[in-house]
């Protein structure tokens, strides 16, 4: 079985949680036998990364236009990868490489899949420029699919604003890669002991609007002089709010507490996620939290809102984890989880417990390659109906 995936960035300070879900998808369909290439931009892509993902091919085009991940053409090669793959996987909505590659796709009839991880609707900036894309080729990337991936439940009712039954979508969560995770951190800097010596709330993303930084500043503004002792983290790059953000610690005199420690990666993520008493994702829309995944299993405990569709986690773990997505929702979480440190700790085991035995990539990888052949064997079928005589 041959496997395309397609992603706009591998880079996760580029690319985030979509560029972390392809890396770790490809490597664990490389481990379990799969011929797998993935076709990305440059933008960020350095040789380590390449490296890391051991027996995968990379192919990474030129990014001619970094905002709008707007690709050199490499039609040819883009052609080329397309005739070699027997399934492709288009991740994320919003992208020129994907337009391309579906081309490729129906010139060739070739299956593909799409996981758009939260991305159809139309949020955020250049909204207009959205609506183009879909009126010109991006609802018909959605329509002719041969299958339709979402992250969690919440996605349904994106699919179905395109058309797409909710019962014709497969679900298939994001995952986390345990061996690495208990790896990491095992160096740690003197720079990261004084850093992590301060019991710290911990924010990891990008500060963006849509990750939600600036309501979980504000909700810790709000208690800070109830949690005296308690730091605030923001670990991430800036998406745009960052001088925001720095203007209102410095109005609210909090220089002191809060601290912007900008894109973290490696022994160092790892070192901050187990250091923290907490981990905030205040997210105003998310298809699924990676990064409350990753912090699980250090047996951090997470507080997330209900707009990052993990709401399981009310429900398998303790109901005071899911929140809505104010400031007074934020503000009143935190404070109920950090108020015994006993429960807090039981709620990180706890955790731990769940993400390794649910979201680990050894098992969920078993949900594409199970995918894959049933969209491979189809073609299969519908081409040998097509030329058996009658």
């Amino acid at each position: 079985m041959r496997v395309l995936n397609v992603t706009n960035s591998l880079d996760l300070k580029t690319g985030g949680g979509t560029a972390e879900r392809t890396f770790q998808m490809s490597r664990f369909l490389a481990l379990d036998g799969v011929t797998c290439t993935v076709l990305t931009l440059n933008l960020g892509l350095d040789t380590q990364r390449v490296q890391e993902l051991a027996h995968v091919r990379v192919e990474a085009l030129d990014c001619l236009l970094p905002r709008f991940y707007v690709p050199s053409l490499g039609w040819q090669r883009i052609r080329r990868l397309v005739d070699q793959a027997d399934v492709i996987h288009l991740m994320g909505h919003w992208s020129v490489l994907n337009a391309l590659v579906y081309l490729a796709a129906r010139r060739a009839g070739k299956p593909y899949v799409v996981c758009p991880a939260g991305a159809l609707p139309l949020f955020g900036r250049s909204a207009w420029i959205k609506r183009a894309y879909n009126l010109l080729i991006g609802n018909a990337i959605i329509r002719n699919a041969a299958a339709w991936i979402a992250v969690t439940e919440g996605e349904f009712s994106h699919f179905e604003q395109y058309r797409i039954a909710a019962r014709a979508v497969t679900i298939i969560p994001n995952g986390v890669s345990v061996p690495d995770a208990a790896l990491l951190g095992r160096s740690v800097s003197i720079a990261q002991k004084e850093l992590t010596a301060t019991p710290y709330i911990l924010f990891m993303g990008r500060l963006n609007r849509i990750k939600g930084p600036d309501l979980l500043l504000e909700a810790f503004v709000s208690i800070a002089s109830q949690l005296p002792g308690l730091h605030l983290l923001f670990a991430g790059p800036d998406g745009g709010m960052l001088a925001e953000l720095r203007a209102t610690v410095e109005q609210q005199e909090l220089a002191r507490r809060v601290h912007f420690l900008g894109h973290v990666d490696g022994e160092a993520k790892a070192n901050v996620y187990r250091s923290a008493s907490l981990l905030v994702v205040p997210s105003r829309q998310e298809a699924m939290s990676i990064v409350a995944l990753e912090a699980s299993i250090f047996g951090t405990p997470v507080l997330i809102t209900d707009q990052c569709g993990f709401n399981e986690l009310a429900v398998s773990i303790d109901p005071r984890l899911v929140v809505s997505a104010t400031v007074p929702g934020l503000a009143t979480g935190m404070v109920d989880l950090l108020a015994d440190p006993l429960v807090l700790a039981r709620v990180g085991q706890r955790l731990k417990e769940f993400v390794e035995t649910r979201y680990a990539w050894s098992i969920i990888i078993g949900e594409y390659t199970t995918l894959y052949k049933k969209i491979i064997g189809a073609r299969l079928s519908a081409l040998s109906r097509a030329t058996t005589p009658p």
